[in-house]
């Protein structure tokens, strides 16, 4: 995208609705864009009609059969979905109720469509306690559930997660505190006349080895499961024969060796290898992890474990980066997904040998995959030709010329191929209207909505507007995507309050429309409700983020090594703060997770420009991740809102549950602390006991967002 530039708003044309430039020095004008700003509505919603349309997630497609399931979250009643040829006609087919207190991760189909398998229960913590939002005192499980998609009851396979179907679908394999497991899937008839249902059988402990066993598969006879054992500095790929009870270890190395995949006749298994860990060293997190990849990709004879290398990650240009999602196709072509040097693209290369190939060029990230059942074509959303939405494609999985299926302005992602390769699902959405299951003809053509088809009584859509895209210049002169919530009949010298969004992650990306991820589409719909009630808001899609390149991305001095990505939020309340219908003294600022760290950082260094904000679960001292490499430690305070505690004067709601996995709760409790020791800053808490970094009670999610708007309006809101 070009970006004008010049040392006041500018306007340019439009793709949906506008485009605003602002240079860092921009000036008081007003940048009118191409979309309109119509009077105000007389009819006002709710948050909870903004948030009313059921969020799917999670969709799959059956190998043998035109069937798809997903998990639909339909105001705290998560259940499994199904919908099948000819009319796909959506069916519930667990019946849970709402706010029945569970996690869903994810659903998968037998080849054959008739039996759904899914994991019922988030994983457990440290201290093997799985998460238990409203307080039942008989606790709960973490298991693996079944159901049959042409109807009846679910049923409980065993206790574990991490299912793997068989192949002929009678059975699965499921991993529980580092052993892995068979357990059978064979009809388990509901009993009649009232009487329980009968047991399920116990799963089979398959073997014991050393280390944590984990990632099995079945090799395509079901005959064998490869298998990962993790053993802290090392790791290795292991072969278990059902029949014969024998563990054949292929290759056994120094390494870490990883992700093993099944030729399409079981005579190969391909893996990857990446270097071991020596003394002193640690598997450090993701956000560590910032240069190329150091790694090769292996395949073994799986009858005697013999392994040789097909290719390694080059140490000099073009360089490879952030290698993710290996597989192998039935057709016998590795794939995987890397940056090379800055885009994220999908590579493919025969296992027969030869270098990987670029089979999705442009300049764009690949983020969401789908691989057709005979493997021949490979399905993608991607941000080609629109960096700041997503789009579905296909292309040969040998590689050849990507065809766009869903164009213009519309969101696509995540796609599944149906079995019979005519269409393709995937989740769509658009500007005013909530993400739904939808179908695409696999050439390309109009799109079927599958659920939900139609919007609940009362959902808001002909008053919701339309974001715009703004592009605001940082101080370093880094160009930072925005999007724009202006309200409707917003006129210069209203002089309206204003918020400033920032998304979590940080690998996250907010698009001009309702967001693919649970809570950022509920925090587009915050935003939306923002908006109608007199608020101009601005979402930051700051450095440190996904879709615009591995070098924004991994932007230097970001994060706990500078928070540059900081300079980004201050041009984005600059740009508020230069429109005529903005107050710029009633600036506020919210977030969860690192937008809450970016909130705090908001209020500590720059009372001056937002007067009130709430951080969500937000992190507060980088210092506490920062420890596993002593010498980024006092950068990494230095990058913390605790750092800058003396210069914090705005009021300050903070929003936690006690049992968060990915912030620890403790980054609250020292913040509250130094804040309440200074004395003159006022702090609220809405302190949620038993729930995780994102509220699995819609209850307590509804009335975190209720409470984040009622503060931030308490000390901002329209003055009359």
């Amino acid at each position: 995208m070009k970006i004008l530039r010049a040392s006041a708003l500018i306007l340019v044309p439009a793709l949906t609705a506008g485009i605003i430039v602002l240079a860092a020095g921009g000036g008081p004008a007003m940048a009118r864009t191409t979309a309109s700003h119509p009077a105000a509505s007389a009819k006002s919603f709710t948050l909870e009609q903004v948030l009313s349309v059921p969020f799917p997630e999670g969709l799959v497609a059956a190998k043998r059969a035109d069937r798809i399931a997903w998990i639909m979250n339909d105001r705290g009643a998560r259940n499994v979905w199904t919908a099948a040829a000819p009319d796909f006609r959506p069916v519930n087919l667990t019946g849970f109720a709402r706010d029945e207190v569970f996690e869903i991760p994810d659903v998968q189909l037998t080849d054959d469509g008739r039996l759904a398998v899914f994991v019922k229960g988030g994983r457990p913590n440290a201290a093997g306690w799985v998460t238990n939002s409203d307080s039942d005192p008989a606790g709960r499980e973490q298991a693996v559930w079944a159901v049959r998609t042409e109807g009846g009851a679910p049923w409980r396979v065993a206790p574990g997660a991490d299912p793997v179907l068989a192949p002929d679908g009678r059975s699965l394999l499921l991993v529980k505190d580092g052993l892995i497991y068979r357990a059978p899937l064979g009809p388990r008839p509901d009993a009649g006349g009232g009487a329980a249902p009968a047991p399920a059988p116990a799963p089979e402990l398959l073997f014991r080895a050393a280390g944590h066993n984990g990632s099995p598969r079945f090799s395509p006879d079901g005959a064998r499961v490869a298998f990962v054992s993790n053993r802290e500095d090392h790791s290795l790929v292991g072969v278990f024969d059902v029949a014969r009870r024998k563990i054949l270890w292929v290759s056994p190395s120094v390494d870490r060796d990883i992700d093993p995949r099944w030729s399409a006749d079981g005579s190969v298994l391909a893996f990857v290898r990446r270097p071991g860990l020596g003394y002193g060293e640690e598997a450090l997190p993701d956000f560590f992890e910032r240069g190329p990849a150091v790694l090769s990709i292996c395949a073994a004879d799986a009858a005697t474990g013999a392994a040789r290398e097909l290719w390694r990650a080059p140490a000099d240009a073009p360089r490879f980066f952030t290698f993710r999602n290996f597989d192998l196709t039935a057709a016998g072509h590795v794939l995987f997904t890397a940056e090379r040097e800055n885009w994220h693209h999908v590579f493919s290369m025969p296992l027969a040998g030869g270098g990987p190939a670029d089979i999705t060029p442009g300049d764009g990230d690949v983020e969401h995959l789908g691989l057709s059942s005979d493997g021949a074509t490979l399905f993608f959303s991607a941000n080609f030709g629109d960096l700041h939405g997503r789009h579905i494609w296909k292309v040969p999985a040998a590689g050849g010329k990507p065809v766009e299926l869903l164009k213009g302005h519309d969101i696509g992602t995540h796609p599944a191929s149906l079995a019979s390769g005519s269409r393709a699902a995937f989740l769509y959405a658009t500007a005013v209207r909530p993400l739904s299951v939808a179908l695409i003809p696999a050439a390309g053509g109009p799109v079927e909505l599958v659920a939900p088809r139609e919007l609940p009584a009362g959902f808001p859509e002909k008053d919701l507007v339309t974001p715009e895209l703004a592009v605001v210049e940082a101080a370093d002169g880094l160009d930072v995507p925005c999007q724009v919530f202006v309200p409707r009949g917003a006129r210069a010298g209203d002089r309206r309050p204003a918020v400033v969004f920032s998304h979590g992650g940080p690998i996250r990306q907010m698009l001009l429309g309702w967001h693919y991820m649970e809570f950022y589409s509920e925090a587009y719909g915050i935003n939306q409700y923002f908006a109608s009630r007199g608020y101009v808001v601005i979402s930051v899609n700051y450095r440190t983020g996904i879709g615009y390149g591995r070098l924004f991305r991994e932007a230097p001095k970001s994060g706990m090594e500078g928070a540059a990505e900081y300079e980004d939020v201050l041009a984005a309340a600059a740009y508020l703060r230069s429109r005529p219908d903005v107050d710029p003294e009633r600036i506020g600022a919210w977030g969860l997770s690192y937008g809450g760290l970016l909130t705090g950082l908001c209020l500590a260094r720059n009372s001056d420009i937002f007067k009130v904000g709430v951080d969500m679960a937000g992190v507060s001292d980088w210092s506490h991740w920062a420890r596993l490499d002593a010498s980024r430690v006092n950068v990494a305070r230095d990058s913390s809102p605790v750092a800058s505690v003396a210069t914090w004067k705005s009021p300050v709601l903070f929003i936690h549950g006690d049992d968060d996995r990915n912030v620890p709760f403790r980054q609250t409790t020292d913040l509250v602390q130094k804040l309440r020791a200074k004395g003159d800053v006022h702090v609220e808490l809405m302190i949620v006991p038993d729930e995780p970094h994102e509220f699995l009670l819609r209850e307590h999610r509804l009335e975190a967002y209720r409470r984040a708007f009622e503060f931030i309006d308490r000390y901002i809101g329209r003055r009359t």
